[in-house]
């Protein structure tokens, strides 16, 4: 059953993950190449200051299943990268990600904007339908996924983007919150 939303007056306020805290974590994981597809979720705190960050090199796509492709022929020569990308082009990647990430275990890494989600709501929750689907359909993928939706929940993003490339294997992180641009 899916819980209806509340108006936004009466949307409890929430706090909003940090942006910058985000990128300190990613490049704590040692990563220095981020690949994206445009996100309205990620855009204002994560891929503007990526653009603007000399320690990054970002590659702008336009389809995100190319993205896919790229992360995992970075990871032949050590390259860390994180992909960006919006739920909408995840659903639309998951081919890509089938089989280069899980059948030829290729660590690709993503940060998934989830457009939509009521920011007080668990994803399995929202009103979205696009949304609320797209941590069972990734479990019924085998796809390890976690969630980035309050201050502090960046502090996982190194530990799993290293488990990732140690296990080859993809790692999703799921946006629920626009970060906040610091």
């Amino acid at each position: 059953m899916v819980a209806t939303s509340t108006s936004p007056v009466d949307a409890p306020s929430v706090p909003h993950p940090s942006g910058a805290a985000i990128l300190a974590a990613i490049k704590a994981a040692g990563v220095r190449e981020v690949v994206a597809v445009p996100d309205i979720v990620t855009s204002d705190g994560l891929l503007w200051p990526v653009s603007r960050d000399p320690d990054f090199r970002l590659t702008r796509l336009c389809k995100e299943d190319e993205g896919v492709s790229i992360c995992a022929a970075m990871s032949y020569n050590g390259t860390r990268a994180v992909l960006t990308m919006q739920q909408t082009g995840l659903m639309d990647s998951l081919n890509a990600i089938r089989a280069i990430g899980v059948d030829y275990e290729m660590p690709v890494v993503m940060l998934v904007g989830l457009q939509g989600k009521e920011p007080h709501l668990p994803p399995d929750q929202s009103s979205a339908y696009g949304v609320r689907i797209v941590q069972p359909v990734l479990r019924a993928m085998g796809i390890s996924h976690s969630l980035i939706e309050a201050p502090g929940d960046e502090a996982h993003i190194p530990e799993a983007i290293d488990r990732a490339y140690k296990l080859s294997r993809p790692h999703i992180f799921l946006v629920g919150r626009a970060p906040e641009a610091s």
